[in-house]
């Protein structure tokens, strides 16, 4: 396995030779025939090939035009598969996608041809599943958090759709015939086919989703599947479920696992007991335990591109909240120590985050990493923090103020919220903090509602590039849902898009602008963490894949071999 930085280097290169080689109206034919195809694997498949794993909340949805969250979007991954599909090494390579598209000279028109590829239920996949997919994810009327997030200001008249001055019929992606696709966008994407790979993006067989109704996606039995395992014994609401190879799959013979068995486990305690038993053979270590093991040599570092953050609602139920406040707001965000936060309390390999768009995440051409353009914000400083909370109170005609703080209910995230509850309220005099700890799910409708003070909230990438953390945070966005609106912040974000799309350092600085605006000037958000993790994991599990951006895991490759 690359390096991360390498890796994530020649993911943005990829991506970015393919936009140029639009640009410039031919299609890359540089690239070897076979970059990017799959390596295989070098375990003999003799063993049982039953992995057992563990996931610390329930699956929300798994329904590629409603799902939001990391849990599904994993889930989503290792069942379906879209035009392209992350490698080994997080190089998006085709996989319903025959090849490479054929882009035209602007590099706003995209022509797939669909690989001979079947659905569990024998069904042909088509370039028409990828267009009914699509129109449905753009559809008002199916409330898609991702589809007209994603495709507006993308794909033809996905915004026009939105606004109604459109029909569905109109949307940018035609079936010339069962296996020709061709999608037209409004401005040339850099990240466009990195993009392909990931959820909202993946097929979906029409007669078979109109035929289910209401009741599609809500449990294992009303699905259907076209990618390396299809899922089984999921209810719709349990906390378990099973993954089984799915022999229909074009790519069947590169999957060496039969079977992958998974619960849900909150508590980490539970957890490494399961692993010591021997019961599951994948942990991952809350911080008391990441301290305890970390001299095993069963551990696994890994460091991800998910940024851990406070949204901080300015308007609840209608009403202003505290966090209305500008000074309520910047003295929160220097009231506690990050590094505090990273090295004992979690103390996995977390890193302490005073920006948005993560480390070692994304490059320019150069190699440059994009903290290299911007800076660090709102940085740990209990004076400075109280002479704000000081003017905050002043204002407020008050010397005492309730926020709740709204997050999750494993054991790693109650022990946060305690420790926030602990450093806030001792910084700053007259605060008292709530918590309110509740299931993941929860928290979604929490968040979709609007209803929270302060939410102890984090987001992973969905595709390589800033303006996938950036453009949370514009005005309507349905991740913003905090009252937040800046039209500066707007213009810099719609600029990257528009006329810096072609100039990658023009385009990342003015996201270094747009970063400074959140982060200091309006403090908008308050950044907590990047996240790291101590994984214990047997060492007979071979080939598990963790990709930066879009879904966590690819259990495509993994195997068996060497139990005793």
């Amino acid at each position: 396995m690359k390096s991360r930085k390498l890796m994530v280097l020649m993911s943005f290169l990829l991506v970015l030779s393919v936009f140029l080689a639009a640009c410039g109206g031919k299609k890359d034919d540089a690239a070897p025939a076979d970059k990017g195809e799959d390596k295989g694997t070098t375990g003999e498949a003799n063993e049982a090939q039953v992995l057992n794993l563990i996931e610390t909340a329930e699956i929300p949805s798994v329904d590629s035009s409603i799902a939001e969250d990391a849990v599904g979007f994993n889930v989503l991954n290792n069942i379906m598969e879209g035009l392209y599909r992350l490698d080994q090494d997080s190089l998006p390579v085709p996989a319903m996608a025959e090849g490479e598209p054929e882009i035209s000279e602007d590099g706003l028109t995209y022509t797939f041809k669909i690989r001979d590829a079947q659905w569990s239920n024998g069904t042909p996949v088509t370039a028409h599943d990828f267009v009914f997919a699509w129109q449905r994810a753009v559809n008002p009327d199916t409330a898609s958090p991702y589809g007209p997030y994603l495709m507006a200001g993308m794909v033809k008249n996905a915004a026009e759709i939105g606004e109604g001055k459109a029909e569905l019929a109109d949307l940018g992606i035609k079936a010339e015939d069962d296996k020709t696709l061709v999608v037209e966008l409004v401005r040339p994407v850099p990240y466009f086919l990195s993009l392909m790979s990931f959820g909202t993006f993946y097929p979906l067989n029409e007669e078979f989703v109109t035929e289910q109704g209401d009741k599609y996606a809500s449990n294992s039995d009303t699905m259907i599947y076209n990618g390396p395992f299809q899922l089984t014994e999921w209810d719709g609401t349990g906390n378990s479920w099973k993954y089984v190879k799915n022999e229909n799959y074009w790519d069947a013979d590169t999957v060496k696992l039969d079977e992958i068995n998974v619960n849900v486990v909150k508590e980490g305690s539970t957890g490494v007991n399961l692993y010591e038993k021997g019961q599951i053979d994948r942990v991952i270590l809350s911080a008391e335990y990441a301290m305890q093991y970390a001299d095993n040599p069963e551990i696994v570092n890994e460091i991800e591109t998910a940024l851990f953050y406070f949204k901080m609602n300015q308007e609840r139920n209608g009403k202003a909240t505290p966090l209305a406040n500008e000074n309520v707001r910047k003295a929160i965000a220097r009231a506690f120590n990050k590094e505090e936060l990273a090295d004992a309390i979690l103390a996995n390999g977390s890193i302490a985050a005073n920006f948005l768009v993560p480390k070692d995440f994304t490059f320019d051409p150069s190699g440059k990493d994009f903290r290299d353009y911007s800076d660090e914000f709102a940085l740990y400083n209990v004076e400075e923090a109280q002479e704000y909370w000081a003017k905050a109170l002043e204002e407020l005609g008050t010397d005492k103020v309730t926020i709740e703080i709204l997050g999750g209910d494993t054991e790693n995230a109650k022990k946060q919220q305690e420790w926030f509850k602990s450093e806030l309220e001792r910084n700053l005099e007259g605060l008292t903090i709530n918590l309110k700890e509740v299931p993941f799910n929860v928290r979604l409708e929490l968040d979709n509602s609007s209803d929270y003070d302060i939410q102890s909230a984090g987001w992973g990438a969905d595709f390589q590039d800033p303006i996938s953390f950036i453009e949370l945070f514009i005005t309507g966005s349905p991740q913003n849902g905090m009252g937040y609106s800046n039209p500066e912040y707007d213009k810099l974000v719609e600029e990257t898009k528009t006329t810096l799309a072609n100039d990658p350092e023009a385009r990342f600085e003015a996201f270094a602008k747009a970063e400074k605006i959140l982060l200091e000037d309006d403090q908008a958000i308050v950044p907590t963490y990047q996240r790291g993790r101590m994984v214990l994991m047997k060492p007979y599990v071979k080939g598990i894949v963790t990709h930066p951006f879009g879904a966590d895991y690819s259990y495509k490759w993994m195997y068996i071999e060497g139990k005793e």
